[in-house]
């Protein structure tokens, strides 16, 4: 496979605004919401003066005679009555549509509580939809958006390494639907643009999961470093790749001591999307692992391949700078990506030695398996030289942000106003990022006997925060700073939930777009 495989391959269904079924449709898609009162009927979002009220009222009475409730994330199908010219109608739940029980205390506002609950039930309709090529929604009458990112996520689907059934080519018996009609009352200019933002946010999440989705065996740091480059120029961005041979005589020490153990070199990779003139400036950096065996450290063998997600946090600010250029936000974005594969060999850093980070700071590498914030270090010093006004880093760093907040909630470290902002902002993105502190006492636990720093604690406790603690010595007081740990929320080792499946979820790429325009809205 070739880098050009990534860079013009297809991802996801078509969407247009309609203003009515189209015949040639196999399916509507409605919503079924719960009552707000004890022994009310559920509530049909049916898409007033899109459906006549005949064919709504028939609808109604089929869902009513085979149970449906409503509750968030139901399917239920039931025949089309004649006067609708699809073969089926599939209601999807929606929980209740007041949205102030799915608030926490005021953590996530009611409106961007609302929108999630949306995109997932969205989400969970677009797999559901499996056999129907061409489907309409009156979901649409909700919100354009959510429904949007919530039906191209849900119907995602990597198979590249999947060999054909048949002679069409076809990989699967049931494809999910290449094409969603969504219905509203007018085509408006506003409709219009909310339906290609939404787009383009959902592709660039569906270009981070094919990123952690390709297995290392394509997905090396030379490879990596292709296929984004590849993707840069095809978006605009000016590109630029620095080799391994580069990488050592410069400096990056941190970069080649985790890729020294690999027989597949490391690589950096930095993408510039100029913005407008005079705009603020965002430095994203994030962990490129393309698979961690932990090196000497050695991990143990089970779910290992699970490794293959350890560049979910460059396959996001990848995904995210490429979108700020589709977008043409003013911001200035510039993402900075340290690759490499960490492996055992006769080559590989071992534990107790020494390596010079780029920028002069010498650490005393105690476990090779905490090579993230070694590779990140270095990226950041370099991003920081481009004296940006705002800097996120996203890696997917520490099994202790699982232990912290589990497998959907990415910890947000970093300088309180901005760590604060980014949290916010992922929240109200439905990414639920969650701010956690720095504590000042971890640094002295990072103390070496032979180096400027060592790179764990001797413990493991507030292992997420240490990680930060490290990360922290490398930004310069009065730089805004936000660190996001996706080492959960990157990746879905569980069952289908929402619009996630199983593998990359692209997370935090919705939380860096959503960073990205804030700054440009209002510095």
């Amino acid at each position: 496979m070739s880098h050009s495989d990534t860079a013009d391959r297809v991802r996801g269904p078509e969407f247009d605004l309609a203003t009515s079924l189209a015949r040639a449709d196999s399916a509507l898609l409605i919503g079924l919401a719960l009552p707000a009162d004890d022994g009310d009927a559920p509530v049909l979002i049916i898409g007033d003066g899109i459906v006549d009220d005949a064919a709504a009222e028939a609808v109604e009475r089929g869902l009513t005679a085979v149970g449906a409730t409503g509750k968030h994330g139901e399917i239920t199908r039931v025949p089309a009555p004649i006067g609708l010219d699809v073969d089926v109608v599939v209601a999807v739940g929606l929980g209740a549509l007041d949205a102030d029980d799915e608030a926490d205390a005021g953590e996530t506002d009611a409106a961007s509580a609302a929108a999630e609950s949306l995109r997932q039930a969205a989400g969970i309709a677009a797999r559901e939809l499996a056999g129907h090529a061409t489907v309409s929604t009156t979901l649409s009458a909700l919100a354009i958006g959510p429904v949007v990112e919530g039906l191209f996520l849900g119907a995602y689907r990597f198979e590249l390494f999947r060999s054909a059934d048949d002679a069409k080519g076809t990989k699967t018996d049931s494809p999910v639907p290449t094409k969603f009609h969504l219905l509203v009352t007018a085509k408006n200019a506003e409709a219009k643009n909310e339906l290609a933002h939404a787009v383009t946010v959902a592709d660039s999440v569906a270009i981070a999961r094919d990123f952690v989705n390709t297995p290392p065996s394509h997905l090396y740091p030379e490879e990596f470093a292709k296929r984004a480059a590849a993707l840069g120029k095809k978006y605009g961005l000016t590109v630029e790749i620095l080799d391994d041979a580069k990488l050592e005589r410069e400096g990056y020490g941190g970069i080649i001591g985790v890729g020294k153990g690999s027989s597949r070199k490391p690589r950096l990779v930095r993408l510039t999307h100029t913005g407008k003139k005079g705009a603020a400036s965002l430095a994203l950096v994030g962990k490129g692992i393309t698979f961690d065996t932990g090196g000497i450290s050695i991990k143990p063998a089970a779910n290992m391949d699970h490794m293959t997600s350890d560049m979910g946090g460059a396959a996001a600010v990848i995904a995210a700078v490429i979108a700020a250029s589709r977008l043409a936000v003013d911001t200035a974005v510039t993402a900075t990506v340290p690759m490499a594969e960490n492996m055992p060999s006769g080559t590989a850093q071992r534990p107790g030695d020494v390596l010079t980070q780029y920028g002069g700071k010498t650490i005393e590498v105690l476990n090779t398996d905490a090579e993230g914030r070694l590779i990140l270090a270095d990226a950041i010093v370099r991003a920081l030289q481009d004296d940006p006004d705002y800097l996120i880093d996203t890696a997917t760093l520490t099994g202790a942000q699982m232990v912290a907040l589990g497998t959907r909630t990415p910890g947000v470290m970093g300088t309180r106003a901005f760590r604060d902002r980014v949290a916010t902002l992922s929240r109200e993105a439905g990414e639920n990022g969650w701010a956690m502190p720095i504590p000042p006492e971890l640094r002295a636990d990072l103390a070496s006997r032979v180096a400027d720093m060592a790179n764990v604690t001797p413990h493991r406790f507030g292992g997420m925060l240490a990680a930060a603690t490290y990360l922290k010595e490398f930004v310069p007081a009065g730089q805004a700073w936000a660190h996001i740990d996706i080492a959960g929320p990157a990746f879905n080792s569980g069952g289908t939930w929402g619009y996630n499946p199983k593998g990359g979820t692209g997370v935090p790429v919705r939380t860096l777009i959503a960073v990205i325009e804030d700054i440009a809205e209002n510095g």
